[in-house]
């Protein structure tokens, strides 16, 4: 079935850069707007990497902790043993906040989204080997509606990403739709795809990252191996960027809502360059 737009997707056009660029290649820029991702390989060092990792497991195990003391063991599509989602760390880890504000990150944001970028989210998701399942085909926007509709995710891989561990798989070139119509599956999340033809895993070792749009469509495999898989998730807006709420379904969007939290939506490039 070829996918249908979001009901508030009307319109959109994707625009290629012009450049210049400071931090990724013309071939890079080239091959993400063509696919929708690429891969970059040796994003963090190691030093800081195993620095924000050691931050994050300890978080981790709070937040399996915590849903283990519920029943079922799960809220919405987080469960214990299985998958879990820690939010808004770069707020109140400093290791956090200095990579998420690192020229490395920060200047990929300005490259693709800038010259004026905002931290618009972050999370660590540890995919678990004790209860393997699929993720649905999503976009990120498909979760909550932002416009400008591309906004960027840097998928960072604190243990290496593999199609055996849950690494990412995306379907190039559909992000140049826009946003699509999304369903909810329930316990798994929102999907805009059913087994699309053409789609692809992104491995990428620790310390690498794999960088799509906001309109890429993409998943994370099961975890069938006898270890964590672990990621940190940073996503970076257009200043000014708003979320749109309301029921799709039954309308045009009711609010919007400005993503300029100021205790963890705060500017990462200003003018093109990133600021610290």
């Amino acid at each position: 079935m070829d996918p249908r737009p979001h009901p508030w997707n009307r319109g959109f056009e994707w625009h290629d850069h012009a450049g210049p660029f400071r931090t990724l290649g013309e071939g890079q820029v080239r091959d993400y707007e063509r696919h929708g991702y690429v891969v970059i390989p040796d994003l963090v060092p190691a030093d800081v990497l195993a620095e924000a990792t050691a931050a994050i497991d300890r978080f981790d195990a709070r937040t399996e902790a915590f849903l283990r003391s519920l029943d079922g063991e799960r809220l919405m599509i987080a469960e214990a043993g299985a998958i879990t989602f820690s939010v808004h760390l770069a707020a109140r880890l400093p290791v956090l906040r200095r990579l998420v504000t690192d020229p490395a990150l920060t200047g990929i944001a300005a490259d693709l989204i800038g010259p004026d970028v905002r931290l618009y989210w972050d999370q660590a998701v540890y995919k678990k080997p004790e209860k393997p399942r699929r993720f649905p085909w999503h976009q990120d926007n498909g979760y909550a509606y932002v416009e400008p509709q591309h906004y960027l995710t840097i998928w960072l891989a604190l243990t290496d990403a593999t199609p055996d561990n849950g690494c990412p798989h995306v379907v190039p070139g559909l992000h140049r739709r826009g946003t699509l119509e999304h369903h909810y599956v329930e316990p798994l999340g929102w999907e805009c795809l059913d087994d699309p033809p053409g789609s692809v895993a992104a491995p990428v070792p620790a310390g690498g990252a794999v960088v799509f749009s906001s309109l890429t469509p993409h998943l994370t495999g099961p975890n069938v191996t006898g270890a964590v898989r672990k990621a940190y998730i940073v996503q970076y807006a257009p200043d000014g960027a708003e979320r749109l709420e309301g029921d799709p379904s039954a309308g045009p969007p009711t609010a919007r809502v400005p993503c300029d939290a100021a205790d963890r939506q705060f500017p990462v490039v200003v003018g093109g360059r990133p600021v610290r």
